[in-house]
């Protein structure tokens, strides 16, 4: 893990987030995701922090992965809980601990963060190899089920 860098994602980055977006919610769900609403909706909430944050991960200055980070107010411990969302790993780096590094560096941030209390995220149920690096860096699925309904795209 020690060659993966984290940084916190600039608008430089673009282009590089939507590519990795587009490989992810094809591999993962099958979805041709329309790039320019894509490209639109990162570039928003990059220049607006309150949307989302974004941190990417590099090797020897590429980019390898990233990960998004949303947020939800929890009455019950009074503070935030940061959700991970859109993690992406390019293909030859899997396995390499680049989600490991990506986890690594948000978790720091929330321990640095006293209105931060934890961090939460939701998997395809199907998705088991996901799960299985989830679990490796201390993470559990064993409490909550998601649900959810969208409007189709």
């Amino acid at each position: 893990m020690g060659n993966i860098q984290i940084t916190p994602a600039k608008e430089a980055d673009l282009s590089i987030m939507t590519e990795f977006q587009l490989r992810m919610a094809f591999e993962t769900e099958g979805l041709d995701l329309d790039r320019a609403v894509l490209e639109a909706g990162i570039q928003s909430a990059l220049r607006d922090s309150t949307k989302a944050l974004y941190f990417i991960a590099r090797k020897e200055e590429v980019p390898v992965g990233m990960l998004m980070i949303t947020t939800e107010w929890s009455d019950w411990r009074n503070g935030w809980v940061w959700w991970i969302q859109s993690v992406y790993v390019s293909q030859e780096m899997r396995g390499e601990g680049v989600f490991a590094s990506l986890y690594s560096y948000v978790k720091s941030e929330v321990i640095a963060r006293k209105e931060v209390m934890g961090i939460r995220l939701y998997v395809d149920k199907r998705n088991v190899k996901a799960q299985r690096v989830y679990e490796a860096v201390g993470m559990t699925g064993e409490h909550y089920a998601t649900f959810e309904w969208m409007k189709e795209f």
